[in-house]
């Protein structure tokens, strides 16, 4: 008996919570405060379709929420309320309007512009933007934290024990992964030594009270990081069934992509070295050199013009000039259904995935995938039902699988329909409503405790708090005025060491950006000035 790819394949955690019904949303999370971080709304990647689809079901059921992310640098599209007018906040306090959206600067990443670095910030200047300085929020979502997400869990750290809000944050993206793909070495090492001793320390603390995993692969990461186990909780992703469809299937499409009939491989990505291009740049040569008629699809791009020229010359000459690979851009919405149903087999190279949501999409497709064993398709994929799983260096493994499938349209079109079956079994209306249930009780258990303490209790984390910092202050427990202002300045000191830590980091990060910018300009230099140099010898 086969196991749903869409079910955890490990045991959990014994439960933190009672267990509740997830077809149903919690009334007491209506009109809850919830301040939402995210590194990523609006550009077109899995983490930002996640994101806006929970924010979408949350407002729609009278939770007031506010979402604070980086400045889109790009031509992405952004938050749209029912109307599909967009709804920003440009600075200013807007507590009657449930639909907040607050966009801080940054540094765009040179490999891709989409995300950007934020600068630093206050989170009492972001309390202040969203609900009011007065109405801090109920709780603290923070979606993949990163650049924005860990300056708001040190600033929590720092802050007095009444008045840190809970968190609850969602671990969508393998930041280290990304760092030991894209830094060259040692830098990758430190970086990737930096992101787990931040990630360890920033996410142990008693205000993250969740943290949703995708897969295996994160939750073994997780726990390298010492997390506690009851802080963990597996989140599945959900798919549009609806959109995404077998019956977008074009016949049209498929004879532009593939006049002679050739088989469409199918390829959906940000177009990134971290992504896996190389290994699919390798396995479309071999698949070529077995004969295979075949053309590979690539939707997606990189807003950075230099990054995609890289990732594309990765397709060496004999298949550009025989137009076996086609990089189709960025597509959206029903353009991107009909590409997903218009494929024959889906590859998915990417071993830095934390779940891989394009995975899920090519299944509701009914197209089967071949994937590398690695990261969070691992779960998705149940082998031989849906698709292929191969080891992650198995170039061989591979491609005799694309073969397989390939030479076989019955074997390709029994896959489809399973994966079609396994992927309506995620339904996002369940998943979102498993996230806002823990939203409630995470706030409900917060009011409890407030609500056990009385003044005189109130301040004794204030007094054990400042023995701990500095024991010379004990005497102060005795004198109500002087140790109010003492412990008003300890905590001030404390917020100042942290924003320092972040001003930190900044700076270091931002002198490896520069770098890399100076880089990509000078890669991008050299091929134009050997072109004109070849031109002016060819003019002699």
């Amino acid at each position: 008996m086969s196991t749903s790819p869409l079910l955890p394949k490990h045991a959990a955690a014994p439960p933190r919570y009672s267990p509740h019904d997830n077809a149903v949303f919690p009334t007491s999370l209506i009109g809850k405060r919830i301040l939402l971080c995210t590194e990523s709304f609006g550009p077109v990647n899995g983490v930002s379709r996640t994101t806006l689809m929970l924010v979408s079901h949350l407002r729609a059921h009278g939770a007031r929420v506010a979402v604070v992310a980086p400045l889109n640098h790009t031509e992405g599209t952004t938050l749209t309320g029912p109307s599909g007018d967009q709804n920003k906040n440009d600075g200013k306090k807007n507590s009657q309007d449930p639909l907040v959206e607050v966009r801080l600067h940054g540094y765009p990443l040179p490999f891709n512009p989409e995300l950007s670095v934020v600068y630093p910030v206050r989170v009492t200047t972001l309390f202040a933007r969203t609900f009011g300085a007065d109405e801090p929020p109920d709780l603290i979502y923070l979606a993949s934290p990163a650049s924005l997400g860990f300056q708001v869990l040190l600033q929590m750290r720092q802050q007095p024990w009444e008045k840190r809000v809970p968190v609850i944050c969602n671990f969508q993206t393998d930041l280290a992964g990304y760092c030991a793909i894209l830094f060259p070495h040692p830098l990758s090492t430190v970086a990737v030594f930096a992101f787990a001793m931040v990630q360890s320390y920033l996410f142990r603390h008693e205000r993250v009270r969740t943290i949703f995993y995708p897969s295996r692969f994160v939750r073994r990461y997780l726990e390298a990081q010492g997390v506690q186990r009851h802080k963990m909780d597996v989140l599945r992703r959900g798919v549009d069934t609806a959109l995404f469809r077998p019956g977008r299937r074009s016949d049209a499409l498929r004879r532009a992509i593939a006049p002679d009939g050739e088989i469409i491989l199918l390829c959906v990505s940000r177009v990134a070295g971290e992504k896996g291009f190389d290994f699919l740049a390798r396995a479309a040569a071999a698949l070529r050199a077995r004969g295979l008629k075949f053309v590979l699809y690539v939707v997606g791009g990189n807003r950075n013009r230099e990054v995609e020229r890289e990732v594309h010359a990765l397709f060496h000459s004999p298949l550009r000039d025989e137009g076996r690979v086609v990089f189709a851009g960025f597509k959206t919405g029903e353009d991107l259904a009909t590409a997903y149903a218009s494929g024959d087999i889906f590859l998915h190279c990417s071993v830095t995935e934390t779940f891989g949501l394009v995975v899920l999409e090519s299944m509701a497709s009914g197209v089967p995938v071949v994937a590398r064993d690695e990261g969070g398709p691992s779960d998705i994929i149940d082998e031989g039902q849906c698709g292929h799983l191969v080891p992650a260096e198995d170039l061989d493994g591979f491609v005799d699988r694309v073969m397989g499938l390939a030479e076989d349209r019955g074997a390709r079109e029994e896959m489809g329909r399973r994966a079609r079956e396994m992927a309506c079994e995620a339904t996002w209306d369940k998943i979102n409503n498993q996230v806002a249930w823990r939203m409630a009780d995470t706030i409900e258990e917060r009011e409890k405790e407030l609500a056990q303490l009385v003044p005189p209790v109130r301040r004794a984390p204030l007094y054990r708090q400042t023995s701990q910092l500095a024991p010379i202050y004990g005497w102060l427990s005795t004198r109500e005025a002087a140790r109010e202002v003492v412990t008003s300045r300890i905590v001030d000191a404390r917020l100042a060491g942290g924003f320092g830590v972040v001003m930190t980091f900044w700076v270091f990060t931002g002198l490896y950006l520069a770098l890399t910018e100076v880089g990509l300009w000078v890669r991008g230099m050299m091929p134009r000035r050997v072109g004109r140099a070849s031109a002016e010898t060819d003019g002699r």
